[in-house]
């Protein structure tokens, strides 16, 4: 019986991680912004852990960037939108929701890159995920709430 074609070609991968990697530069932008305009005593905290946050962001970007490369594609200068608002609950929930979009995205990109046998792309999601799991609680336990479940996206 002949081996079944994978269901993801290396140009599909590649123009996924670059909607990734938009999201990566969104993350960096938003979290950089907020780590610095969030006001109040009780978002001290969680600022400082949104510098963190906005570190291994870039981290992430260029892991994502060389992956694309990789893949024989020009990784993508676009970032997504980032929601600017004077609101810090708002702000949390922007970066929260961005996180759950993230997770999800990804968890899919580690299952189509084993399809198409890419297996060290894949282990390098899965370690940008542990950042990404981090990031939502994080988030979450800032706005005094567990950290949502986060379910799988459509290719």
């Amino acid at each position: 019986m002949p081996e079944k074609a994978p269901a993801i070609s290396r140009e599909r991968l590649a123009a996924l991680l670059n909607d990734d990697l938009a999201r990566e530069y969104q993350a960096i932008i938003a979290y950089t912004v907020y780590s610095q305009v969030l006001k109040g005593a009780q978002y001290m905290s969680i600022a400082d852990q949104l510098q963190l946050h906005a570190a291994e962001e870039l981290k992430h970007a260029l892991t994502i960037a060389r992956q694309i490369d990789y893949l024989g594609a020009m990784p993508t200068a676009t970032p997504k939108p980032v929601k600017l608002t004077d609101s810090a609950e708002e702000m949390l929930r922007a970066d929260l929701a961005n996180e759950v979009d993230t997770i999800r995205h990804y968890r899919t990109r580690v299952r189509q890159c084993e399809a198409l046998g890419e297996f060290a792309i894949a282990e390098h999601i899965r370690e940008i995920l542990l950042d990404e799991q981090d990031h939502l609680i994080d988030l979450a336990t800032a706005l005094g709430e567990d950290a949502p479940a986060v379910g799988d996206a459509q290719p």
